[in-house]
């Protein structure tokens, strides 16, 4: 099959690029770098430098033909979210409805979404969460995927175009950007290495469903192979958690990554930031019946394969970090 990967060469975009390549389809990745890296593309996809409101998509659309489209463009920063709501409405909500219209013109077969389990559901909800609990976000970034949502559920039931939407919980690992989507795990592992003070914001005690960025992947192909077998063709997009169903605190995350590391790091704790939920985890059997996909790696596996990676990126030189097989080396945004 033909795919677009919108935001292809961001953290959880690239490596669904790199699951779909591996699996033998064609893939063409569409990104403006702002918050992705040329770096993360794989030399087997073709890569076009355009946003979501370029007219250059409009040509891309025309002229590659598109079977599926897996838009993972967005911005992602809850607290960017919470200070300016404008802009992350003009890109999570405008920008999503926009890619649709292409579809919609283009007679794209299949849309994969990517969501959030993490900020959609909001508080006073059964955790872990069912996809049916009431919606409730508390940041505009949550807003925003759950307005997006009912775009991609408008475009099927309206113009016939099977979608799934997967709504994630917390996705860590390789090549996450702590300067960027600001994932604590990320930043934690950074700081880690350098042997720079942790900062926790709040008591350390709010919980996350950690989910490593592989199995995510590998959920993108289930959707795709799902698509690709006719689902998606009911009264609306297959609604999907992809998490662990396991609660993880801030504190014990410092706690398993300063094990791993054989180091106790400094630890400062400061000021709750707005926005922020207590308590997050998803419930993924619904992944198990519709997708056949459940998480394969533990959490301190995980924890370890994004350990070693952040490692080898500050001990590599300047222009020569270690990217994955099929990348390009030394590129930069």
């Amino acid at each position: 099959m033909r795919i677009l990967v919108t935001g292809g060469a961001g953290f959880i975009g690239s490596h669904v690029v790199d699951t779909y390549l591996a699996a033998g389809h064609e893939v063409v990745v569409a990104d403006d770098l702002s918050t992705g890296r040329r770096a993360n593309v794989n030399r087997g996809a073709d890569f076009f430098p355009v946003d979501l409101t370029s007219p250059q998509l409009a040509v891309l659309f025309l002229e590659r033909r598109f079977d599926v489209v897996n838009h993972h463009a967005a911005q992602v920063d809850v607290r960017r979210s919470v200070e300016d709501p404008g802009r992350d409405e003009a890109v999570n909500i405008g920008g999503t409805v926009r890619l649709l219209e292409l579809c919609r013109r283009h007679g794209v077969g299949g849309i994969i979404f990517s969501s959030t389990g993490g900020a959609i559901y909001g508080e006073r909800v059964p955790m872990p969460t069912p996809e049916d609990a009431p919606a409730r976000p508390l940041s505009p970034y949550g807003i925003g995927k759950l307005a997006a949502e009912r775009y991609v559920d408008y475009y099927q039931m309206v113009h016939g175009i099977p979608s799934v939407i997967l709504r994630y919980a917390n996705v860590y690992g390789p090549r996450q950007d702590p300067q960027g989507e600001a994932g604590v795990v990320a930043i934690f592992c950074q700081r880690l290495l350098r042997g720079e003070t942790l900062t926790v914001y709040g008591d350390g005690e709010q919980t996350r469903d950690f989910v490593y960025v592989g199995d995510v992947a590998a959920a993108n192909l289930r959707a795709l192979d799902w698509l690709e077998r006719g689902g998606g063709n009911g009264h609306g997009p297959a609604i999907i958690n992809i998490g662990t169903r396991r609660e993880t605190s801030v504190n014990e995350l410092a706690k398993r990554l300063a094990i791993l590391r054989g180091q106790a790091p400094a630890i400062r704790y400061a000021a709750a930031r707005p926005g922020e939920q207590r308590r997050s985890a998803v419930d993924p059997a619904r992944a198990l019946t519709v997708l056949g996909w459940t998480p394969g790696t533990s959490l301190d596996e995980g924890l370890g394969l994004t350990l070693d990676w952040f490692a080898q990126q500050i001990s590599a030189p300047a222009g020569r970090r270690p990217v994955a097989a099929g990348l390009e080396s030394g590129a930069r945004a």
